[in-house]
């Protein structure tokens, strides 16, 4: 199958593991990622206030850069990206006038009539390709990792656009079993990760990270497995300031489920760009004959 990819930017500059693990596992599965040759920055995040429609001019733009290549569906990786297009998607299908406000806004653009469906590249997996499908196509199952599911906030919340139970996800831990981790739980699976608080309240994401982070070791995994570029920069770079500070800190290597499922493929550890981690995911990986 064939489906319309929006990257935006952080995938491009400090998370381009994370897109060329994904565009090649995704090929390996039966995906051809199409990205769109036109986008720009999604805006992140989605505009809380209900009179703010200037803000959601970034997001529909994308759209209609779908709707100009014919498409009538999108998907992407940023769990951010998805959760602020999917909610302008939803805001302009549902709210007639506020549309019509915001395609005056872009009168040099043609009107955006909705129509769009905003996917996350999980939900593809899951539900269009499907986990027993991917199972047979591994050829270098995970045998034996503990891996522990990490979702922050902004791929589940709110309900109206979230990919899984808010409370109670599987998605992450069903793929991981599929390519033969083992999922392990964590209490603080669901929790924010500090988000952009780690600009200028570093102290504050580095609890929440020690909170994620060991509550994960104390259940015995090996690594955290994430699908947000920020979830990832605040949860692999903030360990490293926590072991500056602090004695006895614990180290776990943070990884994209995209990075993963590249290797349970056989596709190597050169489409994952594992150089890139703060805390080292090679000498996990190579020590389990991963890589």
């Amino acid at each position: 199958m064939k489906i319309h990819y929006y990257p935006g930017c952080t995938l491009k500059v400090t998370a381009t593991q994370f897109e060329s693990s994904a565009i090649a596992s995704a090929r390996a599965v039966g995906v051809e990622m199409l990205e769109l040759p036109r986008w720009n920055c999604c805006g992140t995040v989605y505009s809380l206030a209900s009179d703010d429609l200037m803000h959601q001019l970034a997001p529909i733009r994308n759209l209609i850069r779908v709707r100009n290549e014919n498409g009538n569906a999108v998907t992407t990786l940023c769990s951010m990206c998805l959760n602020t297009l999917k909610r302008a998607n939803l805001l302009v299908n549902e709210d007639p006038e506020k549309r019509r406000t915001i395609n005056a806004f872009m009168d040099e653009e043609e009107d955006y009539d909705g129509g769009i469906e905003v996917v996350h590249l999980l939900e593809i997996l899951r539900d269009r390709i499907g986990f027993e499908n991917i199972r047979e196509k591994v050829t270098n199952p995970l045998k034996d990792l503990r891996a522990s599911p990490y979702y922050g906030c902004l791929l589940l919340r709110p309900e109206e656009v979230g990919i899984d139970k808010a409370e109670s996800p599987t998605v992450l831990e069903d793929l991981l079993q599929c390519i033969g981790a083992e999922p392990t739980d964590n209490p603080f699976k669901t929790e924010c990760c500090g988000s952009y608080q780690t600009v200028d309240k570093a102290d504050l994401v580095m609890e929440k990270t020690r909170d994620i982070i060991s509550w994960a070791a104390r259940n015995s995994a090996e690594c955290v497995v994430v699908s947000c570029p920020l979830c990832f920069f605040n949860l692999d770079r903030r360990q490293k300031d926590l072991a500056e500070r602090e004695t006895g800190a614990i180290l776990l290597p943070v990884l994209y489920f995209t990075q993963l499922l590249a290797l349970a493929l056989g596709l190597g550890a050169e489409v994952c760009g594992f150089e890139m981690h703060v805390v080292d995911p090679r000498p996990l990986l190579s020590g389990k004959g991963m890589i």
